[in-house]
C-alpha cells in the first residue's frame, strides 16, 4: 500500500477520474474497432495497441507528476521552437509531394512513429500562456506586453495549424481566449479580440458559400476550403427528410452516428453490442462518444460528460489553492483544453455542431493525443502536489507562533523556522 502511495501522489480525485477514462476507453475502444480488426484480420490487434498505449500513457503520467512544476516554465519555448519547425515542415511536405491523409497533412512520421505536431504546438502555447501571465501580473491584472506576446505566439502557431485543421486552431485559440480573461487581461482588449475574430470569421464563412467549389480548389493553401464549406453547409442547412427519401450515403458519419444515439434508449445495448461501429470509419475515434451512448445509453454518456465537469471542477479547486499565478494558469489552461475538445466532440456526435474532427480526450484511440493528454494530467498532479505541500506548510506555520507564546521554540533556530517558507517556493508572481 505504501509503495502506491509513493508511485501514484498527487490528488486522489484527479487519479480517478483519470483511471475511469481509461477503462471507458479500453472497452469502448474495443468495441469500436471493429472495422480496424475487419481490415487487419486481428481480432486482438487493435485493443492491444492501444491498451499498449494508454500503459506508456500511465507511466508518462507517473513521470511527470513527479517533476516539479517549476520546471515546467522552462518548457515552452522548446516546444514551441520545434512544434513550428515541424508544423511548416509537414505543411510544406504536404503541398510538395500532395501526401495527405483524410484530405489533410497534419501527420509525419519519424523512425516509424506517427505523430502530429499540432498536439506539441498546443502544449506549448498552453505551457508559454501561462509563463506570459504569470510573469505579466500586478496589482492592475496582466501587463499589456504579455497581451502582446501571448496574440503573436497563439496567431503563428494558428497560421500553421489552420490551414490543415481548422478545429484544431479554433480549439486552441478559444483556450487561450479564456485563459487571457482569468489572467486579467483588460477587458477592453478581449472585447476588441472578440469583435475582430467574429467579424474575421463572418467574413470567412460568407466568402466559402459564395464561392463555387472549383474556384476555391483553385486558391492557394485553400485545399480545405471545400470541406470546411460542405460540413457548415450541411449543419446550418440540414432539414427534415422522409425516411423513404432520405439518402444515407450523402453524409454517412453523421447519419450512423445519429442512428446510434437514436437506439440507444437509457441503459443502451451493452459494452461490444453496437450495431452503427461497423459503419463508423472513425468509431474508434472522432464519434466514439456515440458508440459509448449506443452501448451505455443516456445513462454512459451522461456520466462520461460528468468526468470530466469533475476534472474541471477539482482542477479549480487545486488553481485556487495554488499562491503563485503559474501554476494556477497552467492547469486552469490544462483544463479549460481538455474539456472543451471534449465538448466539441461530444457536440459533434449528437448532433449540435458541425464535424470537426477532435477526438475524445483519453478516450478515444490514438498515439501522440494519448501521450500528450497524459502529460497533461502529469501536470496537474504536479501541481497538485505542490498544492498539498503548501497546506502542510500552512499549517505548520501557523503552529509555530502558538509554540514561541508557550516557550518550546526559543532559540534562534526555531525563531528562522517560524518565518513562512510557503514564498520561496516560486519565484512567479502571487495568486490573489
Amino acid at each position: 500500500m505504501d509503495l502506491l502511495k509513493n508511485i501514484f501522489k498527487g490528488d486522489k480525485g484527479i487519479w480517478i477520474i483519470f483511471a475511469f477514462l481509461c477503462v471507458i476507453s479500453v472497452i469502448e475502444v474495443f468495441s469500436a474497432a471493429s472495422t480496424l480488426t475487419y481490415k487487419s484480420g486481428d481480432h486482438w490487434g487493435p485493443i492491444t495497441q492501444h491498451t499498449v498505449l494508454l500503459g506508456i500513457g500511465v507511466i508518462i503520467v507517473v513521470l511527470v507528476h513527479n517533476i516539479p512544476y517549476k520546471w515546467f516554465q522552462a518548457f515552452p519555448y522548446p516546444l514551441l521552437l520545434l512544434s513550428v519547425v515541424l508544423l511548416a515542415f509537414v505543411m510544406i511536405t504536404g503541398f510538395v509531394t500532395g501526401d495527405r491523409i483524410n484530405g489533410a497533412a497534419r501527420w509525419m512520421t519519424f523512425m516509424g512513429v506517427q505523430f502530429q505536431p499540432s498536439e506539441l504546438a498546443k502544449m506549448g502555447v498552453i505551457m508559454g500562456t501561462a509563463v506570459i501571465l504569470s510573469r505579466g501580473q500586478d496589482e492592475h491584472g496582466a501587463s499589456p506586453k504579455a497581451f502582446r506576446r501571448i496574440m503573436i505566439m497563439t496567431c503563428l502557431v494558428c497560421a500553421l495549424i489552420l490551414p490543415e485543421n481548422y478545429s484544431t486552431g479554433v480549439l486552441l485559440a478559444l483556450t487561450v481566449y479564456m485563459m487571457m480573461f482569468i489572467g486579467r487581461v483588460q477587458m477592453r482588449k478581449l472585447l476588441l479580440l472578440a469583435g475582430v475574430v467574429m467579424g474575421a470569421g463572418v467574413l470567412f464563412v460568407s466568402f466559402l458559400l459564395a464561392t463555387p467549389d472549383d474556384t476555391l480548389e483553385k486558391i492557394p493553401m485553400g485545399h480545405r476550403f471545400t470541406t470546411v464549406k460542405a460540413r457548415i453547409t450541411d449543419f446550418a442547412y440540414a432539414k427534415e427528410v422522409p425516411a423513404a427519401k432520405f439518402n444515407i450515403d450523402d453524409d454517412a458519419q453523421v447519419a450512423h452516428a445519429r442512428i446510434a444515439v437514436a437506439t440507444s434508449h437509457l441503459v443502451g445495448k451493452g459494452p461490444g453490442n453496437s450495431v452503427q461501429r461497423d459503419f463508423l470509419s472513425q468509431a474508434y475515434s472522432d464519434f466514439i462518444y456515440a458508440i459509448i451512448i449506443e452501448e451505455l445509453g443516456l445513462i454512459g454518456g451522461i456520466v462520461v460528460v460528468f468526468l470530466y465537469i469533475c476534472l474541471l471542477i477539482r482542477v479549480g479547486r487545486i488553481a485556487r489553492k495554488c499562491d503563485r499565478t503559474f501554476p494556477a494558469f497552467l492547469v486552469t489552461g490544462i483544463a479549460l483544453l481538455l474539456v472543451t475538445q471534449a465538448l466539441f466532440n461530444m457536440m459533434v456526435a449528437v448532433g449540435l455542431a458541425p464535424v470537426t474532427g477532435q477526438p475524445l480526450p483519453l478516450i478515444s484511440k490514438g498515439g501522440t493525443s494519448t501521450f500528450i493528454n497524459c502529460a497533461y494530467i502529469g501536470m496537474i498532479l504536479s501541481v497538485s502536489r505542490y498544492v498539498e505541500r503548501l497546506e502542510e506548510q500552512r499549517k505548520h506555520d501557523a503552529q509555530i507562533p502558538m509554540l514561541i507564546k508557550t516557550g518550546t521554540a526559543e532559540d534562534a533556530s526555531s525563531q528562522e523556522a517560524a518565518e513562512p517558507t510557503s514564498r520561496l517556493l516560486n519565484s512567479d508572481s502571487e495568486f490573489a
